[in-house]
């Protein structure tokens, strides 16, 4: 802020003193009226200046530290009018970014990919460094938080570039844009947690207990897409909160979601220096204006209780290449699997082989079926009675209904998806 006066101020030649009896009250409303430009300037108030944050792209502090937003763009957060508001729901996670001053960078999330649209990039909120006004300071501080939630707020708007959410690869991805940066790495996610890609898709889930948790986690340790946290300080917030006119958790589920996502995130941030919380932060709602063209149609995951509780496990996790033995570290896996099928009451399992097209077409069909009929053998022996077990071959097609994400995949994603086990506990 100047308050040396203004162009047309200057303009007029030097200053008369002022009157004893005039000058006070002169004195004092130009300070009001500069104060109160100040004041009024911060971005989001219906009298902001366009520049208001202007300033949060002057040169970086070397000591600043370095903040990450990622906002989940999926339709389950989105909703299709009122959706989650993370932009006014934060604040408080926010304020403590511009207490410590960090460089801040706010982007979205969406599809299988790791790909984020950056809406605002290297944005200082330092609002100290270069600034000894006292007022200019409390003003700049208000900005910095106004300034970045409005960043929050356009992240939360821009049209997804992808169906779906995959948590696990947006981490992935935040923890990679600070892998250059100096000082403190903070990295803010925003998001309800319901991944519909990637080793920890939950459309199969049951949302019910420990078991099923840890079973996903070493899902996910066995195909590499733990994220590796190193030295980063994770928040992610939302959790469990979808869009009002998506289908809703219980309590008790939401509950779930919470400890899936602290165990996912605490295993790639168990090196020295780095943390996971997932805070009991409510976030509300708001109306979101209709898009102008229409977003890709996302997977919806529902919490019905009368399907199959599926686990898809990647044939790399159970058995070597062209090979029908189970392999020793699969078995905690199978574990988990078999002491699912025997809390639930009246359940019967069935268990699907599939193998990848590089194997002898004439040998496909057997080896699926030795698979899993291998399969079969391990969860008899761990104490289940009704499992059958089918070969199945080549299969017609990754487990996904969303073809758009398939004809995406890699050919060893491809391949990894061909060659698995599928596992049906089936409650009627």
């Amino acid at each position: 802020m100047n308050t040396t006066g203004t162009a047309a101020d200057r303009s007029r030649g030097p200053h008369r003193p002022l009157g004893r009896r005039g000058g006070a009250p002169l004195l004092a409303g130009a300070l009001t009226l500069l104060l109160t430009a100040g004041l009024t300037s911060a971005c989001g108030t219906a009298a902001a200046p366009a520049d208001a944050c202007g300033w949060m792209t002057e040169p970086l502090s070397a000591d600043a530290g370095h903040t990450v937003i990622l906002v989940d763009g999926s339709a389950s957060v989105r909703g299709t009018t009122a959706g989650r508001d993370y932009a006014g729901g934060i604040g408080r996670l926010l304020a403590a970014v511009v207490r410590r001053k960090d460089t801040v960078s706010v982007g979205t999330f969406s599809g299988d990919s790791a790909q984020i649209t950056w809406t605002a990039k290297d944005r200082s909120a330092d609002w100290v460094t270069g600034n000894d006004n006292v007022v200019n300071q409390k003003t700049r501080k208000q900005q910095a938080a106004e300034c970045l939630s409005g960043f929050v707020g356009k992240a939360q708007r821009a049209a997804p570039h992808g169906s779906g959410s995959n948590v696990l690869a947006a981490l992935t991805a935040g923890a990679a844009a600070l892998d250059s940066t100096s000082g403190r790495h903070s990295l803010l996610v925003l998001t309800d947690g319901l991944s519909t890609t990637g080793c920890a898709d939950l459309r199969a889930a049951a949302f019910r207990d420990r078991r099923e948790i840890d079973a996903i986690a070493r899902v996910c340790a066995a195909r590499d897409e733990t994220p590796a946290l190193r030295g980063v300080h994770l928040t992610l917030a939302g959790v469990g909160q979808p869009a009002t006119d998506q289908p809703a958790p219980t309590p008790a589920q939401r509950t779930w979601l919470g400890t899936l996502w602290r165990t996912l995130c605490g295993a790639g941030t168990a090196a020295a220096g780095a943390s996971c919380t997932v805070p009991p932060t409510v976030i509300g709602t708001a109306d979101h204006p209709r898009p102008r063209k229409q977003p890709p149609r996302d997977p919806v995951i529902r919490y019905a209780d009368d399907r199959p509780e599926t686990y898809r496990l990647p044939g790399a996790a159970l058995f070597d290449s062209d090979s029908s033995t189970v392999r020793r570290t699969a078995l905690p896996l199978l574990s988990d699997v078999a002491v699912s099928a025997r809390t639930t009451p009246g359940s019967r399992v069935a268990v699907y082989g599939y193998v990848d097209p590089r194997g002898r077409p004439d040998n496909n069909h057997r080896l699926s079926q030795a698979r899993a009929d291998a399969v079969q053998k391990v969860l008899t022996g761990l104490g289940l009675t009704r499992v059958t077990a089918y070969g199945r071959g080549l299969p017609k097609g990754c487990a996904t209904p969303d073809r758009a994400a398939a004809r995406k995949m890699s050919a060893a994603q491809r391949l990894q998806c061909d060659r698995r086990v599928d596992i049906d506990i089936i409650r009627k």
